[in-house]
């Protein structure tokens, strides 16, 4: 989820958003990792976008900060459409990181997900501004893999866990290190159909839920 701002005097649009992070495996340098991932890798595409007749630069800017002592009236009270909250935790019932739903603000990560260059924390937060996985998971022939492939797509051998085994098999499929946040995944935001007030719009909404650790 994030708050979408036009500065008309810097020719761009800015989406903030802010990841706030809490649970047992939470810290300042994985929560720091996590928001430079998500700006870093967003903002790589340059993409120009065209609102009220106005041709803009789109930008992110990614804040974030650790609160161990946050409560669960904290979130659900939380009215601020910056605001992402996110659970760290050594484990997860599904062994994998997952946010509440598409455009959504809160979830819950698994520390070994979120490895320097590990691609996890840019993919949940295309979904917290409404983006799902592709229909289609194989990719084999078209490069590298957008943002939004999940884990199990099938992929160029080079993309693979292991390069040296057939597609499919175990080490046979996508390495999400290999993601990239493309073009394609900027356009799919449809930031076109926002409505804005006072040059401010909101994409994504409040799931405000507080996670407790699995």
């Amino acid at each position: 989820m994030g708050e979408v701002e036009i500065i008309s005097s810097l020719d761009s649009m800015v989406i903030h958003a802010h990841v706030i992070t809490y649970g047992g495996a939470a810290d300042p340098e994985v929560t720091e990792r996590m928001r430079s991932e998500i700006e870093q890798m967003w903002n790589e595409p340059r993409v120009s976008v065209i609102i009220q007749d106005l041709l803009l630069d789109l930008r992110f800017r990614i804040t974030a900060s650790f609160e161990p002592a946050l409560g669960s009236s904290a979130i659900a009270s939380n009215r601020n459409p910056r605001n992402n909250y996110f659970r760290i935790e050594d484990k997860s019932m599904h062994n994998i990181s997952f946010v509440d739903g598409l455009g959504c603000n809160t979830g819950y990560f698994q520390y070994d997900n979120l490895y320097e260059g590990s691609t996890t924390s840019a993919h949940e937060f295309g979904h917290t501004l409404g983006l799902d996985h592709p229909s289609y998971l194989d990719i084999r022939g078209m490069g590298l893999p957008g943002i939004m492939y999940p884990r199990g797509t099938l992929v160029d051998p080079e993309f693979q866990y292991d390069p040296n085994v057939g597609a499919g098999l175990p080490g046979g499929t996508m390495h999400p290190k290999y993601r990239k946040v493309r073009t394609e995944d900027l356009r799919a935001l449809k930031l076109n159909w926002l409505r804005f007030s006072n040059n401010r719009s909101v994409l994504g909404g409040f799931t405000n839920i507080f996670h407790m650790p699995h």
